[in-house]
């Protein structure tokens, strides 16, 4: 017999600003023993109809009976398991946010919509035995199936996924059907087990790997966080690959994250090499369908490999063995809005939850981790050599100063491209800023050219004859006139990957120059096209920013530059300091990864600094190791504690008349005990007014974890009680990674 549906109080969380569940009758003629938390809950809400999560069920409530709205619908289907509904609500309360909102980001959009997950597709297509057999030189009209056939020829056991198809330059689907109804193609389950794979495609390890992978092991039934510090080319794949292996064998499902989308595909296609077709991609330049059916499969353990950008921490997993986070420092794991969480942060404590061994793998590891390993909190683990025949390059500053430069490009570095050239290697060329020119500057006046809807300089894209702003993403035409003179000298100021592009086809006129960053990849599979070109000898120089920085083994490249070091050497972020070493060891990283030698330059107006020294002579562990002498003798992060108040409005004055009446509140909720707590601020923002809106920041610093949680919990709690909230848009940034 059915309980009394009527007696029973639904708690639910639905995505709103507001710190609280909402609570709801049954729907009627409901079962309430099938009630289960996790499950999805369709309510009314304000003027419409929202989807919530089920977060307990109990017979009271704040409000009286005849106040609570009845429960349209509840969804048996796609429950959050315990185990994430657990984690959402731990996150929820560290990072001080909204648990409405924490399940918004934590689900597929197909999920919080109420919908269903749509019918499963292909994901893997493999040649038939026809198709092994065949000559492609039979499809000579049509052209790109017979380029879809030769790429599929090229791992003729292995097959093609759709994330590996995706890079083709045409209309894959098309030529595909073409090759199915000839029979050449054929799709295929992709659970292959990935140990029939594995014997042939492993790679003998050296002893220092040897002994990471032993020691990894040894704590696989149980937690344990694991920092693997390996210099660059270390070989951390095939460590991570061993103890993946280790864990499959087991029938474990896998996570290895990767800070950005353009890393998965060539990770993706060596995982294909290794474990055939066992594992699936998850991040945000995937469909809504493609996400939800991932999520699916993740929950039912259909998956036993999960590669993924940051949101992938929050996939269900049924039988859950191993964390991978890969360039654990990255600062891509952060999210800088809304939900301001820290997935590497959350990855710890889910995997703490689940008694699960974790790997922090990375070259330049983040001061945080660095210290949790000092003190034995993390098993500190180290790859002090490049793996294979391929030894460090050399690296040596080029002081810029008095020199007569050719575009961007010193001498001495032309002098050395030109050499590398003619040996038939590659060139990578690192600058930090894309676009034309970082300004447009009127040589009459002095007026640059300004976002109006924020206190930055508009960036020149010749390319589109456009001003783009990079923090707001408004643009317009190129201004052919002074905004304060009506003068016609215009001129650039600075540079960017699209002038240097420009310089290079000028310079080296017989060279072939890629270009790779956000503009030139913004096409769904471009980033692979491009590395794909690459790996195959088609671009002779490369310039690009960050994106080609991080993780690619790309072994003709001999010699890499970076063309301007100084824009993080005197910023006024504690951390830039920090996060320029690390960007300067990852460019490092990409030269000489093969059997010859490698050589790298830096060019600096400050070829003295002591960071650049230091990491030259002593390499990044020394580096660190003074930093964090630094930090704690300035209490800084990991040494204190931060969170950062964000206020933001059309006024002002609002913002900071906000930040102010919350300090007020604060102050009064510490008392005559304030913990050593110190509220700094407030302030205005380091960009006062970014996209139409005016910012300040008040921060919030305590010597322990403990005590500023015990203050922000009931403070953020209390702030939209202001009269002032009413005025601003505010948000709380526990841990904050970047003080802009």
């Amino acid at each position: 017999m059915a309980s009394t549906a009527s007696h029973i109080i639904l708690h639910v969380a639905v995505a709103s600003p507001l710190y609280r569940l909402f609570d709801y009758l049954p729907p009627k003629n409901l079962d309430v023993t099938t009630l289960i938390p996790g499950m999805r809950v369709e309510v009314p809400f304000a003027r419409s109809k929202r989807f919530g999560v089920l977060v307990a069920s109990s017979n009271k409530s704040d409000l009286p009976l005849s106040k609570l709205k009845r429960a349209l619908s509840c969804h048996t289907e796609n429950i959050v398991p315990a185990e994430l509904l657990d984690l959402c609500r731990w996150a929820a309360d560290y990072y001080h946010h909204p648990l409405g909102e924490v399940f918004a980001t934590a689900l597929p959009t197909l999920l919080q919509r109420g919908s269903s997950v749509p019918a499963s597709k292909h994901s893997h297509w493999v040649l038939t035995e026809l198709g092994q057999q065949s000559d492609t030189a039979l499809l000579s009209r049509a052209p790109k199936q017979r380029a879809l056939a030769e790429k599929f020829l090229q791992t003729p056991s292995q097959g093609l996924n759709r994330d590996q198809l995706q890079s083709c330059d045409f209309d894959w689907r098309a030529a595909l059907k073409g090759l199915i109804d000839k029979q050449w193609v054929t799709p295929c389950d992709n659970t292959v087990s990935p140990l029939a794979h594995e014997a042939s495609r492993k790679i003998k390890l050296n002893d220092h790997q040897d002994q990471a992978v032993k020691q990894i092991k040894q704590s696989q039934q149980q937690f344990q966080c694991t920092l693997l510090e390996g210099v660059t080319g270390s070989g951390k794949t095939e460590v991570y690959f061993e103890v993946i292996s280790s864990a499959l064998a087991q029938n474990k499902q896998c996570l290895l994250l990767v800070p950005e989308i353009g890393l998965t595909p060539q990770l993706s296609q060596r995982l294909a090499q290794r474990f055939g077709q066992t594992y699936q991609t998850y991040h945000s330049g995937l469909s809504d369908g493609e996400r939800a059916r991932t999520w699916q499969a993740a929950a039912n353990g259909d998956i036993n490999i999960i590669v993924g950008t940051r949101s992938a921490i929050f996939l269900p997993l049924a039988n859950p063995g191993l964390f991978i986070i890969d360039e654990e420092h990255d600062l891509s794991y952060k999210q800088q809005d809304s939900f301001r969480y820290h997935a590497r942060d959350i990855a710890i404590r889910r995997a703490q939850q689940l008694n699960i061994p974790i790997v922090l793998g990375s070259a330049t590891p983040s001061l945080e981790s660095r210290e949790n390993a000092s003190k034995g909190r993390y098993q500190w683990l180290s790859l002090p050599e490049r793996g294979g025949k391929a030894i460090p390059p050399t690296v040596g500053l080029i002081d810029m100063r008095r020199q007569a430069l050719n575009g961007a490009l010193s001498p001495k570095l032309i002098s050395h491209m030109n050499a590398t050239l003619e040996k038939g290697e590659q060139v990578l060329l690192f600058v930090n800023r894309r676009g034309y020119a970082p300004a447009l500057l009127c040589h009459d006046c002095g007026w640059i050219a300004k976002c109006h809807r924020c206190n930055a300089n508009m960036t020149v894209h010749q390319a589109t004859n456009s001003l783009r702003c990079h923090h707001c993403g408004s643009q317009r035409r190129l201004d052919k006139h002074c905004g304060d003179c009506q003068s016609e000298d215009l001129t650039t100021v600075g540079f960017g990957t699209e002038q240097i592009e420009d310089s290079l086809k000028k310079i080296f006129p017989y060279q072939r120059v890629i270009r790779i960053d956000r503009d030139t990849t913004a096409k769904k599979g471009s980033m692979d096209e491009l590395l794909n070109k690459i790996e195959e000898g088609q671009g002779d120089i490369l310039v690009g920013t960050q994106m080609i920085a991080k993780g690619h083994h790309l072994p003709n490249v001999t010699l890499a530059a970076i063309l301007n070091a100084d824009q993080g050497l005197f910023a006024t972020d504690f951390r830039a300091l920090e996060h320029l070493a690390q960007l300067i060891i990852q460019v490092i990283g990409r030269a000489g990864r093969g059997e010859k030698p490698g050589h790298v330059f830096i060019q600096t107006h400050h070829p003295e600094h002591p960071l650049l020294q230091t990491l030259i002579s002593e390499g990044y562990q020394c580096f660190s190791g003074k930093l964090s002498e630094e930090r704690r003798n300035a209490a800084l992060p990991p040494f204190s504690y931060m969170a950062l108040l964000r206020a933001e409005a059309v006024d002002e004055s609002s913002p900071l008349n906000f930040l102010n009446t919350a300090k007020e509140q604060a102050e009064t909720m510490l008392g005559d005990n304030p913990q050593q707590i110190y509220l700094l601020g407030p302030i205005p923002a380091p960009m006062t007014k970014r996209a139409g809106r005016f910012r300040a920041q008040l921060l919030i610093q305590a010597s322990s974890r403990s005590s500023l949680h015990a203050l922000l919990y009931p403070w953020v709690r209390q702030l939209d009680e202001l009269k002032l909230a009413r005025k601003v848009r505010w948000s709380i940034d526990v841990d904050p990674m970047d003080m802009n």
